[in-house]
């Protein structure tokens, strides 16, 4: 247990080997990045036996959704620093005259925080705290107290690879988190719900501290698969990414809208999908992930049992292993309040709609708060680009479900309740730090036109200048 005095000297330290500069130079931190990723090679099987721990994860779903994708991000990274930290060279323009080359620095913010989710516990802490690296910064990781097993290994990894006052691992609950809410930070990037969200911008407005929120969304995130849509395909892909890790991501489907002319083959092709995934009897098939706590598990259940009548497929778990089936529930409203709030647990409502009313259900989502994710099926792709490019959200797919957040180069973030700030690869990089402007003055040949008099001949003549440089 950390009291307040040790997280006030752990900022204290950190922000002081921050001002040595160390971590400015460029070649330094590409040098921190290669060390990191050798790091996590190394300790790969460590890992992935804690997500096993915590999340009943199988070494290949770990690898493939938190391990691997580490390892290309922060190749991404090593790759790719010098050209985003090159200063970029501007023409001052004609009303600097002669002072017309201006720089623009990117510097690190300092000493940073990041507060870590139990749901991927290793890609959501050492992604982030590679971001953190790029730019400069020095890093206190705030990790999830439900993630016990992860939490212990990441400690011991950060400790081992790098010096306190460089990266540091805290563990503890709230009140923990809290204390470190209290200290000065330079950023603070927070992954969870929109709630916690809240709170972490409340606290870090004390200290005017700029803030990145990766957060779940509201109302959860919606998956529309039209009439038109290739419905064995939909299916395949649906299922795949509601049995990742129990339900519990972020950008996962929280509930379908289906078109009512397709609806029931579409739910048969959907419980197919499932069977030929995970089998008749996922609770039992020791691939198929944990929900994290029996809290969890219980919240699932009783929702579960509150649509009892409508369950379609699934519905039932196993309070022991804290593992729950995928469970249809079908027909849903859409003013119900399972589609109203963020589910993160197995259940998947199933809401119908008229094909022809598929506007209408856009604007409905459009009035609810914004998803960190939307996922669209269907055949007219005129159709999909238009509601792509006119909805809110985060990010999101045509014809795919989750991709999006592997593409390299692109952003990962959310909007409104789903977040703000981004990162990935140089989108990271970008969030850690903040541009300086700095112009490089002339002690020669200066004008007088920006000083007094401006009345007169003089007055007139400095006008007809001014309004000429505008131009």
């Amino acid at each position: 247990m950390y009291s307040n005095t040790e997280i006030q000297q752990i900022v204290a330290e950190q922000r002081k080997f921050f001002r040595t500069g160390a971590t400015l130079p460029v070649k330094w931190r590409i040098e921190q990045l290669k060390k990191l990723k050798t790091a996590v090679v190394a300790h790969a099987s460590e890992f992935e036996d804690a997500l096993m721990a915590d999340l009943g994860r199988s070494r290949v779903e770990a690898y493939l959704c938190d391990v691997g994708p580490i390892i290309v991000e922060i190749n991404e990274m090593i790759h790719g620093l010098r050209r985003w930290a090159r200063p970029e060279t501007h023409f001052s323009g004609l009303m600097c005259f002669p002072s017309i080359i201006t720089k623009v620095y990117k510097m690190p913010y300092g000493v940073s925080l990041v507060i870590s989710p139990f749901n991927f516990p290793i890609l959501l802490t050492i992604g982030v705290v590679a971001a953190a690296m790029c730019g400069g910064n020095t890093v206190v990781v705030k990790s999830s107290s439900k993630s016990v097993a992860c939490t212990e290994v990441l400690q011991r990894f950060f400790a081992e690879v790098f010096p306190p006052e460089y990266i540091t691992l805290i563990d503890g609950g709230h009140d923990v988190a809290d204390m470190c809410l209290a200290q000065r930070f330079d950023k603070i990037f927070y992954t969870g719900s929109p709630a916690v969200g809240k709170h972490v911008m409340a606290e870090a407005a004390k200290n005017l501290t700029p803030v990145a929120l990766e957060l779940g969304g509201e109302t959860g995130n919606w998956c529309v698969v039209c009439k038109d849509a290739d419905l064995k395909d939909a299916a395949r892909k649906i299922a795949f990414f509601k049995l990742c890790n129990a339900g519990q991501i972020c950008i996962n489907i929280n509930q379908i809208a289906v078109a009512e002319e397709v609806a029931e083959p579409f739910l048969e092709e959907l419980k197919k999908a499932f069977v030929a995934q995970i089998g008749e009897h996922p609770v039992t098939n020791p691939e198929y992930p944990k929900l994290i706590t029996t809290a969890a598990y219980d919240k699932c259940a009783a929702l579960a049992d509150e649509y009892r009548d409508r369950i379609v497929f699934g519905g039932e778990g196993d309070r022991e292993s804290c593992r729950y089936a995928p469970t249809l529930i079908y027909p849903v409203n859409k003013d119900e309040h399972i589609v109203k709030h963020e589910l993160f647990c197995p259940l998947l409502p199933v809401v119908p709609f008229k094909d022809s009313e598929v506007d209408a259900l856009m604007e409905t989502i459009a009035d609810r708060e914004h998803p960190l994710a939307m996922y669209l099926f269907t055949k007219d792709m005129k159709w999909a680009k238009r509601t792509m490019q006119t909805q809110q959200y985060g990010g999101g797919c045509i014809n795919e479900v989750c991709l999006h957040m592997m593409v390299k180069g692109v952003p990962f973030n959310g909007v409104g309740h789903s977040g703000m700030g981004a990162y990935h690869g140089e989108w990271g990089f970008r969030e850690f730090t903040h541009p300086q402007t700095v112009l490089k003055g002339s002690t020669r040949f200066n004008l007088s036109l920006r000083e007094h008099p401006y009345t007169g001949k003089v007055g007139e003549l400095k006008m007809k200048l001014l309004r000429l440089f505008e131009r």
